[in-house]
C-alpha cells in the first residue's frame, strides 16, 4: 500500500518562559492511502502537536516528515501554506466559517486560493454542496444554519480540492449525540469513496468510527492497533 504520511523520529520541543516542554518524544509511524485512523489522547498527550505537525501547520524540533513522497520537515512557512491548500483538507471543531460569506461562497474559498475560474469554482462547489446534502441551503450564511449543517459546509470546503488526507479535529465537539453520530456517518462516506482520514478525538465513541486507533500518552505512542468493530 502507498503511504501517504511517514513519521520518523518526530521530537517538537516548546519553550514556555524558561521551561523546555517536550510536547512529542521521537514519534514514529507511517499511514497508508485510504485508512481512516483516530489519533487519541488526554489533554498534554501531544495529539494536537501531532495534528498541527501532519496539517504542516507546524515543524518538528527533529525528525522527518514524509508527506506524499516529500519531506515536508524543513519548509518555508510559504510552502508549507501551498501543501496545506492543495493536500490536507481541514474540519476544526468550531467550524471556522466566515460569517459574511454564503455557504457556497465559504466552500469556494480554497478555489480562490488556487486560482481555478470563477465558474469553475461555482461549478465544483455546487456539487460539493450537493455531496454534504446542502445543495439548498448554499445561500444562507453560517448564522442562518444549525451546527451540524455549518460543519457540513466545512467538510464540503476541506474536500474541494480533493485533498490527499482529511484532517478532522474534534468535529463533534459543538454538536448533540444526534447530529454528531450524522456527521460521523458522512465521514464513513468519504472514507469509502477513498479519502485518508484523520480523525482527533478524546471521545471513546467517535473514535470507534475509525478502522484504525492511535493513542498517546506524554509524548509517545502509547499503542496503535486496528479497530476489530468499526462503526459503519
Amino acid at each position: 500500500m502507498e503511504q501517504v504520511i511517514h513519521l520518523e523520529n518526530i521530537v517538537k520541543n516548546y519553550l514556555v518562559g524558561t521551561q523546555i516542554v517536550r510536547a512529542l518524544r521521537s514519534v514514529s509511524l507511517s499511514i497508508t492511502r485510504g485508512e481512516y485512523v483516530a489519533i487519541m489522547g488526554a489533554s498534554g498527550s501531544g495529539k494536537s502537536t501531532m495534528m498541527n505537525i501532519m496539517g504542516c501547520l507546524d515543524t518538528p524540533t527533529s525528525g522527518n516528515y514524509i508527506l506524499n513522497d516529500q519531506d515536508v520537515s524543513r519548509l518555508s512557512d510559504d510552502n508549507l501554506a501551498e501543501i496545506r491548500n492543495k493536500k490536507i483538507g481541514f474540519v476544526f471543531q468550531t467550524f471556522n466559517l466566515l460569517p459574511r460569506y454564503t455557504a457556497l461562497e465559504n466552500v469556494m474559498l480554497p478555489l480562490v486560493y488556487a486560482g481555478i475560474p470563477k465558474d469553475e469554482r461555482i461549478t465544483l462547489a455546487k456539487k460539493q454542496m450537493e455531496e454534504v446534502g446542502l445543495y439548498d441551503r448554499m445561500e444562507h450564511k453560517p448564522n442562518e444554519l444549525s451546527g451540524g449543517q455549518r460543519q457540513r459546509v466545512a467538510i464540503a470546503r476541506a474536500l474541494i480540492n480533493n485533498p490527499t488526507i482529511l484532517l478532522a479535529d474534534e468535529p463533534t465537539g459543538n454538536l448533540d449525540s444526534q447530529t454528531s453520530e450524522e456527521i460521523m456517518q458522512l465521514f464513513s462516506v468519504i472514507h469509502k469513496k477513498g479519502n485518508t482520514i484523520l480523525l482527533v478525538t478524546h471521545e471513546e465513541e467517535i473514535a470507534r468510527h475509525a478502522y484504525r486507533i492511535i493513542r498517546l500518552k506524554d509524548g509517545h505512542v502509547e499503542s496503535d492497533y486496528l479497530n476489530p468493530n468499526p462503526i459503519y
